[in-house]
């Protein structure tokens, strides 16, 4: 079999780098080590944790809201096998809609483990044992990434657990410790914390969500803790001990002559960050070294150190995002079809999926303060909002920060109901170069959570904001 083109890995950079070649003319194939395509994101990540969080905030809202609502309800309970069951059923559909997709674009699928001969030559070890070798005259890696376990912390996959076994657990635990405040255990710590589990993060920093804007991470946290989650920051995981029903956690506050404590719990879920994943790839056969932190490294066309082979997503540099991946992806396949892509990496957005929600795009305050570009900032509270009040989601705000002399919106920060969705906007005008203005000139319906960008980049501007 010879391909123009074989991208390893089926995540969102892989089947979107594929789909893109096959558009352009290349004869591709994907290869993918598991069953199903679709990688860490639609399998084990992005959609079964969406899912989740959707069906708890549902809950949550039943309980905490529906009376206020005029809705009056008996015998509320959480149904987990039927969560879990809703949960199992999107990724199968959206499962099948990759496989669709390969198909409609004459995609070859192999699966099996893939790892290189040489440039021209991939071998595929199939589950069964047996063995098949690709001729390839490109080659795109989209091996994506695994979660980060300390060795001595008795990972087990029971009681001492990673966000992937997070997602199958079938009865609402009533303790549970989240050791990391970044998105995925503030993700998954949202989840059980609607659910009834006291829930306890313990963080080494001294905020949550550290690569995020500092004032979004105060007000999740304020938010997060009304329902009762604590938060053990600047503290670190010394020790963890397990048992068939539980695990044992001993923390210590850093820098500190504080005695340590210990945290016994139902489960202990580490969500301390994720590694590249390159294990087997036999990248040593076609002179590929890693960087210190286990990336490939790549140049500004996304090709290794070896022409003609590229990579993609978490397996290089940057944020370790689904959609930045798609869009190397794309690059990638446009690049290897003669074209001249651009990926403009500081507006790719990122986004905590709890509820309120957080999203933010380009520079924070604290990054512009270390490059000592002069700046503007202008915020507006969720609580001012008509359309949040309306809906109960007063806990937010949208904050605009542009520069002090050209007015250019230079990032947007969101924390609220649905800025998931709003940060496109910002996303758009800063493609575009807009100024604080230009957003604030812009017609916004009404009500709308939307209105607080409006509003925002209105107090950005010569602090005109109108509705407070």
């Amino acid at each position: 079999m010879k391909y123009d083109v074989t991208v390893i890995g089926s995540g969102p950079g892989g089947y979107v780098a594929a789909i893109r070649c096959a558009q352009l003319g290349m004869k591709t194939a994907i290869i993918e080590r598991y069953d199903t395509l679709g990688g860490t994101c639609l399998n084990v990540g992005c959609i079964p944790s969406k899912a989740l969080l959707d069906s708890s905030e549902h809950f949550h809202a039943a309980q905490e809201r529906f009376a206020e609502h005029g809705i009056d309800l008996r015998d509320l309970k959480v149904n987990m096998p039927q969560m879990i069951k809703r949960k199992n059923e999107v990724v199968d559909q959206n499962v099948k809609g990759i496989d669709f997709l390969m198909k409609k674009n004459k995609i070859e699928v192999h699966h099996g483990h893939a790892s290189f001969v040489d440039k021209h030559t991939i071998k595929v070890v199939q589950s069964e044992g047996s063995e098949k070798t690709i001729e390839t005259d490109k080659v795109i890696i989209a091996t994506g990434s695994k979660p980060i376990v300390p060795e001595d912390w008795n990972y087990d996959k029971k009681r001492v657990i990673t966000s992937t076994e997070a997602l199958n657990i079938e009865a609402v635990p009533k303790r549970m410790v989240v050791v990391g405040g970044g998105v995925i255990g503030l993700e998954m710590g949202s989840v059980f914390a609607r659910l009834g589990t006291q829930v306890e993060v313990v963080e080494y920093m001294d905020r949550v969500l550290p690569g995020m804007d500092k004032d979004c991470g105060r007000e999740l946290m304020r938010s997060m803790k009304k329902m009762g989650v604590q938060f053990h920051l600047k503290h670190m995981v010394t020790k963890v001990k397990v048992n068939k029903k539980s695990a044992t956690v001993t923390v210590q506050k850093r820098d500190s002559e504080e005695e340590p404590f210990t945290i016994n719990a139902d489960y202990c879920l580490v969500a301390i960050g994720r590694r590249p994943y390159t294990h087997g790839l036999g990248l040593d056969k076609v002179g590929i070294e890693l960087d210190d932190k286990g990336r490939i490294p790549v140049d500004e066309h996304l090709q290794t150190s070896v022409e003609g082979i590229y990579a993609i997503g978490d397996v290089i540099r940057g944020a370790m995002l689904a959609h930045k991946a798609e869009e190397e992806g794309v690059f990638a396949a446009e690049v290897l079809a003669g074209q001249k892509p651009h990926i403009e990496y500081n507006h790719i957005p990122n986004v905590v999926y709890t509820w309120p929600e957080v999203a933010g795009v380009g520079k924070t305050e604290e990054q512009l303060k270390e490059e000592g570009i002069p700046y503007k900032v202008g915020k507006f509270p969720y609580k001012a909002l008509g359309r949040a009040r309306a809906s109960m989601d007063v806990d937010g705000l949208v904050k605009v920060i542009s520069h002090k002399a050209t007015d250019e919106i230079l990032g947007v920060h969101m924390v609220g109901a649905r800025t998931a969705d709003m940060i496109a906007e910002a996303v758009a005008l800063m493609e575009f170069r807009a100024s604080a203005e230009d957003a604030a000139r812009m017609s916004h319906a009404h009500p709308t959570y939307t209105e607080a960008m409006k509003e925002a980049a209105l107090a950005a501007t010569a602090d005109r904001a109108i509705h407070i």
